[in-house]
């Protein structure tokens, strides 16, 4: 018990200095300080008096935890630029790099990711250590390993207000990947091919051409939204069909994100239920694997499908506890690896409130779901999606202020059968490999669930009452939300612990 307390301290503490660090820049000396100080308190405790030292022992712990959270952000905080670059703001650059990320897809342009810089001064061309991101116009077409020479007016990266009224932090968010510099619709050169990670490359390349095969015998916006839930394609499905996902409160399966991958999880361990348990468990873990793996297994994906994992293996065993530490654990090494995306990742937050409250919410909730049938899984799919929906409401409303009236309905309704679409998508583009017309019926069971999907999707986002927009969902009642949360969790399982003694 003692040393589960002195592991939850420690991960409350460090997180809880990422957090404070994020807002409020104090310097090195003020982490150091907060080190030394939890260290002599400990001291102290330990040689002036024996009174209460296990839980001033605590107190130390989590102060030195809050040190250590503060000085790893300053660390990361270090380099945030490169000094040429910085001198060459506003002014027309020439720059040549390599295209590290897969090219993001917009409706009007293509979003590319650019490192592994040099930039010409005078008849000079100098290495810079930074990364850049390009608004690039759709047409020449780049792919993950292109080296490129660009030309255009060099700017930072400002942050914006969305259409809801939220002002985005778009410098920290582009931050936390190491990208401080961007420029819009430059002109651009192919300078080679090829120069990126090969095995990451070969990823790509076999993901492109299944969706290359999907895309002969599907049509659009299927394809698309077809590619989004296989593979993780990064290609735009139209604003207006956009804007229908998010008023109905299923944006999750069509953006790549980790609220996306653990949702999916869910859905395919469900799917995989009438199986006996050690078969869906592996099955839904080699799926979750194999998803990473196609869409290139970046950062975001990694992080995400390590936390849909947990919820497969608590679900397999029951052992909520140790999946709780086995959680927090994995949280812990994506802060210390980079602790930008506590405050600037939305898609880290979203995977890991979801996270938990699939393995926490979903349990308490199930009580008051006799009502729904239990065949083909339906009150399973029904706890699932409410216990999500209500650990991640509180975070969307800050973030964005719509709140989706029927987003349980179209959940329920859509959920259900993404597995068995993820599954005639996959044959589609499998067996398109091999023969385009032996495809043919596997596209065919495809396009009618994608059609299904969509339908619903439209017929909902069309209702008059289907979203609400708030003016304000200030910072102060999302932290009340989480901890009105977190006390009803608590005392949940704190009876039904009682109850089973």
């Amino acid at each position: 018990m003692a040393l589960h307390s002195g592991f939850f301290t420690f991960i409350a503490g460090f997180t809880s200095g990422i957090f404070f660090r994020s807002f409020f820049d104090l310097g090195v000396a003020f982490a150091l300080f907060t080190i030394f100080l939890s260290v002599a308190l400990y001291l102290y405790a330990r040689f002036f008096t024996h009174k209460g030292l296990a839980f001033v022992g605590l107190v130390a712990i989590g102060i030195f935890a809050v040190g250590i959270g503060m000085l790893r952000f300053d660390i990361a905080d270090l380099n945030k630029g490169d000094p040429i670059l910085d001198t060459l703001i506003k002014q027309h650059v020439e720059v040549n790099g390599v295209v590290i990320e897969e090219p993001d897809e917009r409706e009007s342009n293509t979003r590319l990711v650019i490192a592994e810089l040099t930039v010409k001064r005078g008849e000079q061309w100098e290495e810079v250590k930074s990364k850049m991101i390009l608004s690039a116009p759709q047409y020449p077409e780049y792919d993950y390993g292109d080296r490129i020479h660009i030309t255009g007016i060099l700017k930072k990266p400002k942050n914006f207000t969305s259409d809801t009224g939220r002002e985005f932090n778009y410098e920290e968010f582009l931050g936390k990947d190491g990208i401080y510099y961007e420029l819009a619709y430059p002109e651009t050169e192919l300078l080679g091919k090829g120069e990126g990670n090969i095995v990451k490359g070969t990823l790509l390349s076999l993901k492109h051409s299944f969706l290359e095969r999907v895309s002969r015998v599907i049509p659009e916006p299927h394809a698309s939204l077809l590619g989004g839930l296989v593979v993780g394609a990064k290609q735009a499905l139209g604003q207006e069909l956009l804007d229908d996902f998010r008023t109905a409160g299923i944006i999750h399966i069509v953006v790549l994100s980790g609220y996306n991958i653990t949702i999916v999880a869910e859905a395919i361990m469900r799917f995989f239920s009438f199986l006996p348990r050690i078969a869906g468990m592996w099955l839904g873990g080699v799926s979750i694997v194999f998803f990473a793996i196609m869409t290139g297994a970046g950062a975001t994906v990694v992080r995400a499908s390590i936390m849909a994992l947990l919820v497969i293996l608590a679900r397999a065993t029951g052992r909520t506890h140790d999946i709780t530490i086995a959680l927090f654990l994995a949280g812990f090494l994506m802060l210390l690896h980079n602790p930008k995306i506590l405050i600037f990742d939305p898609s880290f937050q979203l995977s890991f409130l979801a996270t938990v409250g699939l393995i926490y919410g979903a349990p308490l909730i199930e009580r008051y779901f006799h009502l729904v049938p239990t065949r083909f899984q339906l009150r399973e799919f029904a706890t699932a999606t409410v216990a999500t929906q209500i650990f991640v409401l509180p975070l969307l409303l800050y973030m964005t202020g719509e709140f989706s009236l029927v987003a349980l309905p179209v959940n329920l309704l859509v959920l259900v059968f993404i597995p068995l679409t993820m599954l005639f998508g996959f044959l589609t583009g499998a067996v398109g490999f091999v023969s385009t017309l032996l495809s043919v019926p596997f596209a065919a069971v495809a396009y009618l669930l994608l059609t299904y999907e969509l339908q619903v999707v439209e017929l909902f986002s069309s209702l008059p009452f289907a979203s609400i927009s708030l003016p304000s969902f200030p910072l102060w009642l999302l932290a009340l939300s989480y901890i009105l949360i977190s006390v009803i969790v608590f005392r949940f399982y704190k009876d039904k612990r009682r109850a089973e003694r």
